[in-house]
């Protein structure tokens, strides 16, 4: 059974910090390479960071030396450490395989909605 559990969103002000956790199912975690994407009000879910099975990371270029993407393989469980936060970051942040060529994802978590005021 798939299990994406994400947390961790909140209120912040602009230059603050949050720490989303998202805890997966074993057979998802260990197999795929994980990512975390956002969807703003109105706007297509975005990648904002991936991270391999390997350890290997990647992050969008909006957040790049702001966010830290890892994992902790014996908690099934991926991060997003985001710092110096933006209104621009304000969003439902979903954690799930990371999409790519005979990866496609049907099913979502709730999400954590994180919401940065100016």
């Amino acid at each position: 059974q798939v299990q994406l559990v994400e947390s961790g969103g909140g209120l912040v002000q602009a230059g603050g910090s949050l720490r989303l956790s998202c805890v997966a199912s074993r057979i998802i975690f260990r197999v795929y390479d994980m990512a975390w994407y956002r969807q703003a009000p109105g706007k297509q879910r975005e990648l904002v960071a991936a991270i391999t099975t390997g350890g290997s990371t990647t992050y969008a270029d909006s957040v790049k030396g702001r966010f830290t993407i890892s994992k902790e393989n014996a908690k099934n469980t991926v991060y997003l450490e985001m710092n110096n936060l933006k209104p621009d970051d304000t969003g439902i942040y979903y954690c799930n395989r990371k999409e790519q060529i005979g990866v496609r994802n049907t099913y979502w978590g709730q999400g954590s909605q994180v919401t940065v005021s100016s």
